[in-house]
């Protein structure tokens, strides 16, 4: 069995065509959108039609299993990378939009600390930072 059936098996949900193949989508092209992985699905033509409900719905499972983390920068739409546990960061090009993982910034997760927070165990952070890549830089 490929790598994305046995997470799918592990995670409790039914290895699909459809589930492997936005997996190996996002694989190859991590910060995606959903149209761009519509765009990947038909250029590949591996999988049989996927409606674009089909699509949000196939994602929706993804996310909700962990095996897809979302991002949504602001002005951006929703972006889909592989689910990794490890608690990373992103940088945004104001210019271009290109994303960029960025690691942890301190330690183990959530490796920001909110202060007190009665009534929570804060047990992950999700940072954005936002600036310009080099090219957009130079191009400025």
């Amino acid at each position: 069995m490929d790598e994305f059936g046995t997470r799918l098996r592990d995670k409790g949900l039914r290895n699909t065509p459809q589930r492997r193949a936005v997996l190996a989508a996002v694989a190859r092209t991590p910060h995606v959108t959903a149209a761009e992985i519509a765009t990947v699905l038909d250029a590949d033509g591996a999988v049989g039609a996927l409606s674009r409900q089909g699509l949000y719905n196939v994602l929706d499972d993804l996310v909700g299993a962990r095996l897809l983390r979302p991002l949504e920068p602001a002005g951006s739409p929703a972006r889909f990378e592989l689910e990794t546990h490890d608690n990373h960061h992103h940088l945004v090009c104001r210019g271009c939009g290109r994303i960029q993982d960025v690691p942890c910034a301190i330690g183990a997760a959530p490796c920001l600390d909110p202060g007190p927070v009665p009534g929570f165990r804060v047990d992950q952070a999700e940072v954005t930072w936002w600036g310009m890549c080099a090219e957009c830089e130079a191009k400025a």
